[in-house]
């Protein structure tokens, strides 16, 4: 019979002849010390246990972006305005705000697509005001994406240089490293380039997950996308699958009902269709930046 000194003795030997078991948490592990394995000679082993997640902290990813400072009376000249006193307009964007994000916070919504039937309708005058008075509420974020690929008009109505997107949305350059921000709680992804193959860019899986990346890092309130008009290319198509809702602007100079109505048969059953921005809707000789909502 087999002494219990011998079998201890065996143990330890075939211990040593053992494989090292594989962790899969090799990152900041965490020794325990002091756990005794009965049998063992060679004293403690040392148990390691799993790293844990760092919280999300969206505040330390908007704090470092890089702050811009665009000309405030250089925007204005543009149509864009950053402070309600500036411009009587800004009074309905923020009416329209508000409205959106009430229907946003009602049914969970993050992305917002902003579109035309065609071009020349101030699609973008309208997101980027959009997104200026979300911003002015201290409590909430807005990222505005120019995804108007093939005309990008965003930079210039800031009147801010920007990179080609298509080294963000390929994931070439980081998010932090495209993205710059306005006050506290304004992010820009603009675009300084022309992209011709813009369907195929948007549908890329790629820039699927630049946009995701955006949404998760960040946290916005909401996110606005300038797309390209709806009518005349598959662009807008696109994309529409990944947003939550899609907002319509149309020229009171120019557009016709079957314009929006050849809208809203393609958005129907791809995303919720959230309304019509009336642009220039007043007086039709009245100066370009002003606006009327349906």
């Amino acid at each position: 019979m087999t002494s219990k000194d011998e079998f201890s003795e065996r143990l330890a030997q075939s211990a040593t002849q053992r494989p090292a078991a594989v962790s899969l948490f090799r990152a900041r592990q965490v020794p325990v010390r002091g756990i005794v394995e009965p049998g063992r000679a060679d004293g403690p082993i040392e148990v390691f246990s799993p790293p844990q997640p760092a919280p999300h902290r969206p505040e330390k990813v908007w704090a470092a972006l890089s702050a811009v400072m665009p000309d405030s009376a250089r925007m204005a000249g543009n149509g864009l305005f950053t402070d309600a006193a500036q411009n009587e307009v800004t009074a309905r964007f923020d009416i329209l705000r508000t409205r959106m994000l009430q229907a946003m916070a009602e049914r969970g919504w993050k992305k917002i697509a902003v579109t035309s039937p065609t071009h020349g309708c101030g699609k973008s005058l309208v997101a980027a005001n959009l997104a200026l008075s979300v911003a002015r509420l201290p409590a909430a974020r807005a990222v505005l994406v120019d995804l108007e690929l093939r005309h990008p008009d965003l930079a210039r109505l800031f009147d801010l240089p920007a990179a080609p997107l298509t080294e963000l949305l390929s994931g070439e350059q980081p998010v932090e490293s495209h993205l710059r921000r306005i006050g506290d709680n304004l992010a820009l992804a603009l675009n300084g380039e022309a992209v011709p193959r813009a369907a195929e860019t948007l549908m890329d899986p790629a820039s699927r997950g630049t946009l995701k990346a955006i949404i998760d890092h960040l946290d916005p309130t909401v996110m606005i996308l300038d797309l390209p008009p709806a009518l005349g290319s598959d662009d807008v198509l696109s994309v529409l699958p990944e947003v939550d809702a899609v907002l319509l602007v149309a020229d009171g100079t120019r557009t016709t009902a079957d314009d929006i109505r050849a809208c809203e048969r393609l958005f129907n059953g791809v995303v919720p269709f959230l309304g019509v921005v009336l642009n220039r809707a007043e007086d039709r000789t009245a100066r370009r930046y002003r606006y009327g909502k349906t």
